[in-house]
């Protein structure tokens, strides 16, 4: 489908010049999380980019004005846009604030040409608003998006060649790109040439869509059906809606309405069509559309955002828009698609337990931002903090690197203790049929098969030190009778069990010997010295009860960016606590930390 779509330049920066009065010709930034998102033109020329840091940005431009991102301030300030736009031409989809997008046939034989459409958009939102636009036109809304950068118009059939010249960073998965690029492939036009099978089979069904992208395919037109009619929620109110705060609670119980709705038939929203009606009659409607599906808290989000549009308005000039409170409020899903894999609740899929539940993490949400309420889930790795991700309350739990199951560390083995006094040698106890077996710390095979060490701290006597050992099962080994997994099973990851706490930045630590020297490793991992004491950042010195390791982790040492090489130890010590620790650099860090 011919598209046409309406992009603002810096439109965070606009937004709050519009809102808040800031001078938006001088150097501006806005910053999410300490990083720049957004810039003014002003900013650009002295070296301020997207993704620096704050004391960055300032060293390069002193003089600069530094403004907090707002997403409701932005979609606030982009309604009068948007109405703008659709006096001229109708069917307007609201992507994000500051872009906007429709189909260009009709525009294009009112006004006689998609080019004069295009002029005719951009001259009316800059008389109306006095906000700078530019306008792509493309087939489909992803290459329109890219082409609305430069302000060109792709003839048809001509979007794939447009696409195959622009780097692959565009498709804003920043996961995906770093490994195309590692492999090879730069331009959107190096990854539409690969055979599709083979990018799904490689990257899954998120790289088959992003692949679509790149070749200039749209995958939601192919995916959305219109719904049907009984899905709409609506409210109509005795007392008119005149103030954000209660408009906003009062679609947000739509919101979950409609989600709950179309939970039931196995539904997901991907375009929300948000109408109003006030009390002197006057009709309001705005459809947003989302890159994936619209959850409880997204739809929420969106209808707070243009109730504080309508009833707030942010036009230059102009007075607050509409002229009467709202009376009546409906929520349409425009376009819907099959999902019947969303999210369940932290407490089971029904219960008021998870509707309570639902309805406070959505809250909070709403009043901080996505990122203040998450979730972890765990996914592959080598180390206890690269194995959880953290996702947002709402989204899709995906693990960033997907890994095979491993119940255990090694195949046909069984999970035994090793303990150890200081005045004896160590024994092994295997933990079967409540017998045991013990062998000297010399001897390689018990009496019930050959020991592997892979020691983790458990719990023991007093006086006694428990690590974790692998004895492997008498007899023969029998082939595996099913395949190997298909996903990577991260060679070298720690083993079971995991530990119960790990802390978010590593705890800088010493090793001491005997004679208070620190402990290192050499390049054939010999220690320097047997260790005897463990100083946590500033605190006393703890007296190292039993020590196991080290076990060497190499990794990507094919990117020098990336690389990590370590030395794994786990100690217990005389507090009770069994810590694993790491050693990088001549560095001794606590990873994390044994219940």
């Amino acid at each position: 489908m011919r598209t046409l779509l309406l992009w603002c330049p810096d439109w965070a920066v606009t937004a709050a010049e519009i809102v808040d009065g800031v001078p938006g010709a001088e150097a501006v930034v806005v910053l999410r999380g300490n990083r720049v998102v957004a810039c003014s033109e002003a900013a650009r020329r002295e070296g301020v980019r997207k993704g620096l840091r704050r004391r960055e940005a300032q060293s390069r431009c002193p003089q600069l004005i530094v403004v907090e991102d707002d997403p409701a301030r932005d979609a606030r300030a982009f309604e009068p846009v948007v109405a703008a736009v659709e006096e001229v031409a109708v069917g307007v989809e609201v992507i994000r604030p500051g872009e906007c997008a429709l189909a260009a046939k009709g525009p294009a034989r009112y006004f006689g040409g998609e080019e004069a459409a295009a002029e005719r958009i951009v001259e009316h939102v800059a008389e109306a608003c006095a906000v700078e636009s530019q306008v792509g036109v493309a087939d489909g809304v992803f290459a329109a998006g890219l082409a609305a950068r430069d302000g060109l118009l792709i003839p048809p059939g001509e979007t794939g060649a447009f696409l195959g010249g622009i780097p692959i960073e565009v498709i804003e998965r920043p996961e995906l790109v770093d490994l195309l690029k590692r492999l090879g492939i730069k331009t959107l036009g190096e990854f539409a040439r690969l055979p599709p099978g083979d990018v799904l089979t490689r990257f899954g069904f998120d790289g088959a869509l992003a692949h679509r992208l790149a070749a200039g395919r749209d995958h939601r037109p192919l995916a959305v059906r219109k719904p049907p009619p009984d899905l709409d929620v609506a409210e109509t109110y005795d007392e008119p809606l005149e103030r954000v705060d209660v408009a906003a609670f009062a679609g947000r119980v739509l919101a979950e309405k409609l989600h709950e709705r179309l939970a039931a038939y196995g539904l997901a929203c991907t375009r929300l069509g948000i109408e109003a009606v006030t009390a002197d009659g006057q009709e309001l409607h705005r459809v947003w559309r989302h890159d994936g599906t619209l959850t409880a808290a997204a739809i929420a989000e969106r209808v707070r955002w243009q109730m504080d549009g309508w009833l707030t308005g942010a036009r230059r000039g102009a007075e607050a828009r509409p002229t009467a409170g709202l009376v009546r409020l409906r929520l349409v899903p425009d376009g819907v698609i099959v999902h019947l894999g969303l999210q369940p609740g932290l407490w089971g899929d029904a219960g008021a337990e998870r509707e309570r539940a639902h309805r406070a993490f959505s809250r909070v949400q709403g009043l901080l931002g996505p990122e203040a309420v998450v979730t972890p889930v765990l996914g592959g790795g080598r180390s206890a903090d690269d194995q959880v991700r953290l996702v947002p309350w709402g989204d899709e739990r995906e693990p960033w690197a997907p890994a095979a199951v491993h119940d255990e560390p090694v195949p046909d083995v069984a999970v035994t203790a090793l303990l150890s006094r200081a005045s004896e040698p160590i024994r092994l106890v295997e933990r079967r049929h409540e017998q045991a077996s013990r062998v000297g710390a010399g001897d390689e095979r018990t009496g019930d098969g050959s020991v592997v060490w892979l020691p983790v701290p458990e719990a023991a006597p007093d006086d006694e030190e428990v690590v974790t050992v692998v004895a492997v099962r008498p007899g023969k080994r029998r082939r595996a009778s099913k395949p190997p997994p298909a996903l990577p099973p991260w060679p070298g990851r720690l083993p079971k069990p995991a530990p119960a706490v790990v802390p978010v930045e590593p705890l800088p630590a010493v090793v001491l010997d005997a004679d208070g020297t620190p402990v290192g490793v050499s390049a054939r991992l010999e220690l320097t010295g047997d260790p005897a004491a463990l100083v946590v950042e500033r605190a006393q010195p703890i007296e190292i009860r039993g020590w196991a390791g080290p076990w060497p982790v190499d990794e990507r040492w094919w990117a020098p960016d990336e690389a990590r090489r370590r030395a794994r130890f786990q100690v217990a010590l005389v507090d009770g606590r069994a810590l694993l620790l790491a050693l990088a650099g001549g560095h001794w860090v606590v990873e994390a930390i044994y219940d």
